[in-house]
């Protein structure tokens, strides 16, 4: 196997020379993103060939083909480039014959015989292999030619262990150009499982002892990326009853001065109208929160409490000796530039008033920073409160767009379930569905567009 390993070095060492011969160059920047990638191709695997192994066979297949047409699509718009100058005639005839080289894809067959005729030692006869041994062979030889392809893809792509409820784990490949809901939609089928919108996908920092639900709308290879390479974090795929809390039960957050009784009173009518004027109006609306939270001082292993104030810009407190007013409130954080991040178990590990805390980070912090902003709340209730509306100040309408899909999703699987679980002979008549007691499924705005975010921005000298 190692001679294997050697020969098809000294093959992509051949093919790597004669890639350079065509004079092209890469860029700098296209370099270093090139290296980066390398880094970066698998999240939950020790190594890149232990994530491919994992893979099942028909999504290896897919991969490949993917990555076949990916590199094809490549090499054609750069020999495009390379016609479009003017050349000699001799020096055309060179570039026709090292183009046909290139421009080849190579079958495993191909990659054999090459593997063979690159090598000094003499071919010797295959013996045949048992079908058990041939398909692992087969399938080790797909892996090889994918750990190649992988470095070469203008999509970058990563193998993805995502950890279930129970233990369990499924292995999927993913691309940069999928959302989350693509990646949850992805899971039910594999899964198997029902179509609540509640199901997420979760990252999970051991060493922060963070949790964070990943939003539908986000492109998940981007936050994966930040992760170390020695990262210990995980992707957990869950039910989470609050992923939705905001919009199923909106007057928790608008209403929050009102007494329990009120708000646990208030009709399903009275909820919509409450999502239409606060995000069907010129400006979003985001929930007057206000009231004190717990502030773990920097480099301080002490927290004191602050009057603090949500605002669509950002976190405001009150500085001592100052009022509510809006000429007198400070800035805390601006939430463009950050995630809100849930805790466990920050009553022994930092000493917090109680174990319901939240911290506010940028993305790219996977370890202890005195950038961190930790705050931390008396109950649970205050925590959920804080949460959600903190993640509708961040996202704005597109988080509503996401609750609105997942509802038309599971109310349009809900449907074909019903009629595919009908008799035969059974008549089809019309039927409204409904999804948790809101607008039915045709009444529901068009799904929203493309929402592609921002790379996440510099983190600058302080918050």
């Amino acid at each position: 196997m190692d001679d294997i390993d050697s020969m098809f070095t000294d093959l992509l060492g051949e093919m790597d020379l004669l890639t350079q011969s065509l004079g092209y160059e890469m860029e700098p920047s296209e370099m270093s993103s090139s290296s980066q990638r390398e880094n970066n191709f698998s999240i939950g695997f020790t190594d890149l060939n232990e994530s491919l192994n994992e893979l099942e066979d028909h999504d290896l297949d897919a991969l490949m083909a993917d990555l076949g047409s990916d590199l094809s699509e490549t090499e054609e718009k750069l020999n495009a480039t390379k016609t479009g100058h003017v050349h000699t005639q001799q020096h055309k005839s060179g570039y026709s014959t090292q183009q046909q080289n290139v421009r080849a894809p190579i079958s495993l067959s191909q990659m054999s015989s090459l593997v063979s005729s690159s090598s000094s030692l003499p071919p010797e006869p295959r013996k045949p292999l048992p079908p058990g041994e041939a398909e692992a062979q087969a399938k080790t030889d797909k892996i090889k030619l994918a750990l190649e392809k992988l470095k070469e893809a203008k999509v970058k792509k990563l193998v993805v262990k995502v950890m279930m409820s129970d233990g369990s784990s499924k292995t999927l490949m993913v691309d940069e150009r999928q959302t989350v809901r693509d990646v949850l939609d992805n899971l039910f089928e594999k899964t198997h499982c029902d179509f609540s919108m509640d199901w997420s996908l979760c990252e999970t920092n051991p060493e922060l002892q963070t949790e964070r639900g990943f939003e539908d709308h986000e492109y998940l290879v981007e936050p994966l990326s930040a992760w170390t390479r020695d990262s210990k974090n995980q992707i957990i795929f869950l039910l989470r009853p609050n992923k939705y809390l905001f919009f199923k039960d909106p007057q928790i957050f608008y209403l929050w001065k009102k007494d329990q009784k009120s708000i646990n009173e208030i009709k399903e009518r009275h909820k919509e109208l409450l999502l239409k004027e606060n995000f069907d109006g010129p400006s979003l609306i985001v929930p007057d929160l206000e009231g004190l939270l717990y502030l773990r001082e920097d480099g301080k292993k002490s927290w004191k409490r602050r009057y603090f104030l949500l605002r669509a810009s950002g976190i405001y407190y009150v500085p001592k000796g100052k009022t509510k007013t809006s000429r007198d409130l400070a800035c805390f954080i601006q939430l463009d530039k950050v995630n809100i991040y849930t805790t466990t178990d920050y009553k022994q590990k930092y000493k917090a008033p109680s174990d319901f805390c939240f911290i506010l980070k940028h993305p790219q912090i996977q370890k202890e920073s005195q950038y961190i902003r930790f705050l931390c709340c008396d109950d649970e209730h205050t925590l959920s409160l804080w949460v959600n509306s903190i993640r509708v100040a961040k996202y704005g309408a597109t988080l509503y767009k996401n609750y609105q899909m997942a509802v038309r999703r599971a109310s349009t699987i809900s449907s074909t379930l019903h009629l595919t679980s009908l008799p035969a002979s059974s008549p089809s008549t019309p039927t409204v569905h409904r999804a948790n007691g809101h607008t039915p499924q045709e009444d529901l705005p068009e799904p929203p567009p493309d929402f592609i975010p921002p790379p996440p921005p510099g983190w600058g000298s302080g918050v």
